[in-house]
């Protein structure tokens, strides 16, 4: 898909799940992706808010991305994953929830050469909650960032919760340029 057909696709997805550009905080109002972000939970891959049960995320997902066009060899990204619907979507009190950080990633590395700054800690909605939203998130880093754990926070649950994401993108100058989505609902949850 090229990224122009990605891009439509993309918006009209977004628009759907409310989450379009300006109302939801993370993602700002002119937010044009510059890059396609592919993830997949084994052989199943996330396609703009297709459904996973729980017991399909337990395992860290892979992730890949093209290289920016004008981006230099040298340019390094942080992946974010995060659920604005958390502990349900009826009552998101603890929105945005950190699930997964990663920082320093390269088009070309692969995710599991880059340390976690916070350990993915697989979606996991109760079976009677309506599906989750969630969102990967990839932001392009100023030169020479170098972010550690603490910059994030703890990976202790209740640290987790009501991550402040467009504020810490945007104390760190992180710039979004790659967003993909799913929904997750519990292994019982019936439509």
């Amino acid at each position: 898909m090229s990224l122009e057909a990605h891009t439509q696709a993309l918006s009209s997805s977004l628009l759907a799940a409310d989450l379009s550009p300006g109302s939801a905080p993370l993602i700002p109002d002119n937010f044009t992706p510059s890059t396609e972000l592919e993830i997949a939970f084994g052989d199943k891959a996330v396609t703009l808010g297709n459904l996973f049960r729980v017991s399909e995320v337990k395992s860290t997902p892979t992730i890949s991305f093209a290289k920016e066009d004008n981006a230099s060899e040298s340019q390094t990204y942080t992946l974010i994953l995060t659920d604005p619907d958390a502990p349900t979507p009826d009552d998101p009190k603890f929105a945005y929830w950190r699930h997964w950080v990663v920082s320093g990633l390269k088009p070309s590395d692969g995710i599991d050469s880059k340390p976690a700054l916070t350990e993915y800690l697989a979606p996991g909605p109760k079976d009677d909650s309506r599906p989750h939203r969630y969102l990967f998130l990839l932001f392009r880093e100023p030169e020479g960032l170098s972010l550690s754990k603490e910059d994030v926070g703890g990976e202790e649950f209740v640290q987790r919760r009501s991550f402040k994401a467009a504020e810490w993108a945007a104390e760190h100058g992180l710039t979004l340029v790659g967003i993909n989505w799913m929904l997750g609902a519990g292994d019982g949850w019936k439509e």
